[in-house]
């Protein structure tokens, strides 16, 4: 009962997008081998998976450090050139459009803080039809990249709410980096990117495993 009265004062909730309300973490690892093996260089999937939640050239950056500048580049143009066409391979996952109509519901503000640029936001909001749902969204291209946590400030400014009105969901370790740094609550997701052990010892308020215990962790009755 302690923690839903501690959520039920929430009015503010924040997502991150990748791994935590969209399922596209596949795509994102696949598009990133092609991008990089078609400019001479490899990762693992664990390298990838452990960037996503960054903006896309410094990712790209940690990915791939003796590449040049111009390397790096065309490794992101190449990245997009793939991503973009399959970007609807990348569903909601399961519950989640569910669980934002009973927020919205429940009078909840709602908004998204992701590593994503704004075109590649917008095109994915439109693809699952979910802008009437957010209130307001921040991207990478928009502000410093997680875990600074100019994303969530400038959310708090447009929204006029304090820290301790807003919760943080995220699936990455910047995620969680990102929230502690303003102190604000925050619920890690362990579908995503990270392994449950990563992201525990980040120290989230709150920890979940799968979409459903997300929406019965919220969505308080």
């Amino acid at each position: 009962m302690e923690t839903m009265n501690i959520l039920a004062d929430k009015t503010l909730i924040i997502f991150d997008w990748d791994g935590t309300l969209m399922d596209s973490i596949g795509l994102i690892v696949e598009s990133m081998h092609i991008a990089g093996e078609a400019h001479g260089f490899h990762t693992t999937d664990q390298a990838v998976k452990d960037i996503i939640g960054l903006s896309l050239l410094t990712g790209i950056d940690i990915l791939y450090p003796d590449a040049t500048d111009e390397q790096k580049l065309a490794i992101q143009h190449s990245y997009s050139d793939y991503y973009i066409p399959n970007s609807h391979r990348t569903p909601l996952f399961i519950h989640i459009e569910e669980m934002l109509q009973t927020l919205q519901n429940q009078g909840k503000q709602l908004a998204v803080a992701t590593g994503k640029k704004r075109r590649g936001l917008d095109r994915v909001l439109d693809a699952s039809d979910s802008h009437h749902y957010f209130s307001v969204t921040r991207c990478a291209d928009e502000s410093e990249s997680k875990p600074d946590p100019q994303m969530l400030n400038d959310i708090l400014k447009q929204t006029q709410k304090q820290i301790a009105d807003a919760v943080f969901i995220g699936d990455s370790i910047y995620d969680i980096q990102m929230a502690n740094k303003l102190g604000m609550t925050s619920i890690a997701v362990d579908y995503g990117t990270a392994t449950h052990e990563d992201l525990a010892a980040q120290h989230p308020t709150y920890q979940v495993d799968t979409p459903q215990g997300l929406c019965n962790l919220l969505c308080i009755q």
